[in-house]
């Protein structure tokens, strides 16, 4: 590795790091669990990612996406509950990824991807307005200025830094910065140990203490399958994300056999499960983290905080790192999806909005699979719609049909329309080249029609079957009359 590289690589992991730490605090806080257990997390799924994963750059941790599933299971069932449950959703991951269905990603749409991210964005913003309250009251008077004057410096560093140098990631100045003059000047804010206590000491390999009975499965499965579910879903649209931003290739299935392992990793040592965050991933590759280097140094910063400096961490504002936050949340937003409102179809516009407003009211697993189910629908409606027959009376007195389009389950009653047995002559040709056949429901289409010329005495013949079309009717018991 070139040494501009390697020096590029460790400076965005040390940022990452920083911008880890109170996400995963937090997170670990949401799901009522010790915040050392968000740091473990972090520090185990970041770094084995980041090692075999199949994509250098990006950055996996303790997600909050997956605290808020497992919420419900530590309150009701209790830590080794939780802990069972991670070991569980890794295997499913990890078997997701051995079976090669990462590329099912492929399946998701470009608007739903917009929906995602802009959604994402919003989540962020969203969660740093928590560090302006104390409890459950908002800031007021003179801390909420000095919170907010910080937060605004923070950005400025943040924004203008580039203009002046590249040589070190902006993100890391202004925390650096914003920390030192708090520390100098003795300014009464909130700092990141108001938040918790992060020293510790090293994971312990313990397997959960739980009764490993059918019982016990019945209990964690469910929110095994969501947790596997929502993790898969958000690195893998995060992976997306990033081999556009980096325009590169990383690799599904690897990321998702690596991330699995890492979540069983995690659970045997007491941590969180955990995905790709897409926020620390922009702060990575935007602070110049393009290989493994930066997630490997990200995760074990994460572990040398807790064990050496956490004396010196607890002091980082949070209004430093609520800063660099609100400018993750800025520049995640696809701001193009606002300028292609009237040049794209406005189907596609709704899926965006759609799927932005469930990921924030609701989870990123609904709103996506809203979003899927939106633009399938939509799609099959298009495609249904152009379906159509230029017919002629041929020499010999019979009908001929040309078809075109996609026959499938939406257009078989379009295609059914195209005809009229009881006017038609006794002879009736349908030329198939230009149709497609899809499914059941098109063989069953064509039955149908075939049996109502035949009601009404007259000849249907088919000609020009693809050999596709020609197996599936063959299978269905059908005839090529």
């Amino acid at each position: 590795m070139k040494p501009k590289r390697l020096r590029a690589d460790v400076l965005a992991g040390l940022t990452t790091s920083f911008a880890l730490l109170p996400e995963c605090i937090a997170f670990a806080l949401v799901a009522h669990l010790n915040p050392l257990m968000g740091l473990y997390g972090a520090f185990i799924i970041c770094t084995l990612t980041a090692l075999f994963g199949g994509r250098p750059g990006m950055v996996s941790g303790a997600a909050g996406s997956m605290a808020v599933v497992i919420v419900a299971l530590v309150v009701q069932h209790g830590v080794q509950y939780l802990l069972a449950t991670v070991l569980l959703g890794g295997l499913i991951m990890l078997a997701f990824g051995l079976l090669k269905l990462g590329k099912l990603v492929r399946m998701v749409p470009h608007p739903v991807m917009l929906g995602f991210v802009n959604g994402l964005a919003i989540i962020i913003a969203l969660a740093q307005l928590e560090h302006f309250k104390r409890g459950d009251t908002w800031l007021s008077g003179q801390p909420l200025y000095l919170m907010a004057g910080l937060v605004a410096v923070t950005m400025a560093i943040v924004y203008l830094l580039p203009r002046l140098t590249r040589a070190v990631p902006p993100a890391l100045v202004a925390i650096l910065s914003v920390g030192l003059a708090v520390h100098l000047l003795g300014l009464p804010t909130r700092t990141l140990g108001d938040m918790a206590h992060i020293a510790g000491g090293l994971p312990t390999l313990a397997l959960p203490d739980i009764p490993w009975n059918l019982q016990t499965l019945h209990i964690i499965a469910p929110y095994a399958i969501l947790m596997a579910l929502v993790g898969l879903l958000e690195t893998l649209l995060t992976l997306n994300l990033t081999d556009e931003i980096t325009e590169s290739r990383g690799y599904p299935d690897r990321e998702c056999v690596a991330l699995g392992a890492a979540n069983m990793v995690s659970g045997v040592f007491g941590g969180m499960g955990g995905c790709a965050m897409i926020g620390q991933t922009v702060i990575n590759l935007s602070s110049g983290g393009r290989g493994r280097l930066s997630g490997i140094v990200a995760g074990v910063l994460i572990l040398l905080f807790i064990l050496f400096l956490s004396p010196l961490i607890e002091r980082i504002p949070l209004a430093a790192l609520v800063g660099v936050m609100f400018v993750v949340s800025q520049q995640t937003f696809a701001w193009a999806s606002l300028r292609v409102v009237n040049k794209v179809p406005l189907n596609d516009v709704l899926v965006i909005i759609a799927v932005t407003v469930i990921t924030v009211f609701t989870d990123l697993a609904t709103a996506v699979l809203c979003g899927i189910i939106i633009a399938a629908l939509n799609f099959a409606w298009q495609q249904a719609r152009e379906l159509y027959a230029d017919a002629h009376i041929e020499a010999d007195g019979s009908k001929l049909y040309h078809l075109h389009g996609t026959l499938f389950f939406a257009s078989t009653a379009p295609f059914l329309n195209q005809f009229d047995p009881a006017s038609d002559p006794a002879h009736v040709t349908l030329d198939c080249r230009h149709l497609r056949f899809v499914d059941y429901s098109a063989i069953a289409a064509l039955k149908t029609l075939r049996e109502r010329y035949a009601k009404a005495g007259k000849q249907l013949h088919v000609f020009h079957l693809s050999e596709r079309c020609k197996q599936m009717l063959k299978r269905a018991g059908g005839e090529l009359a």
